[in-house]
């Protein structure tokens, strides 16, 4: 018979530290599509400005970020 021995172990997840959060933004009405920034407000901008030239109004934003899970100690 084989045993098994269980251990439970506390982790927690954050952002790894070698990476930036990445926003992005597409439109849903066509295929544009804001540069990839780590400032959002320049891709709000982007948008907004997206809008008074097209008029379009309704955006997809994608927030990209890399986790990293480690034991709490």
């Amino acid at each position: 018979m084989t045993r098994s021995i269980l251990r439970y172990v506390r982790h927690r997840i954050t952002q790894h530290p070698d990476t930036d959060v990445t926003f992005e933004a597409e439109c849903l009405w066509c295929d544009w599509t804001a540069p990839p920034s780590s400032d959002t407000a320049a891709v709000d901008v982007e948008c907004m400005s997206h809008t008074g030239r097209s008029g379009h109004k309704s955006f997809r934003r994608i927030c990209t970020s890399f986790a990293l899970v480690v034991r709490a100690e």
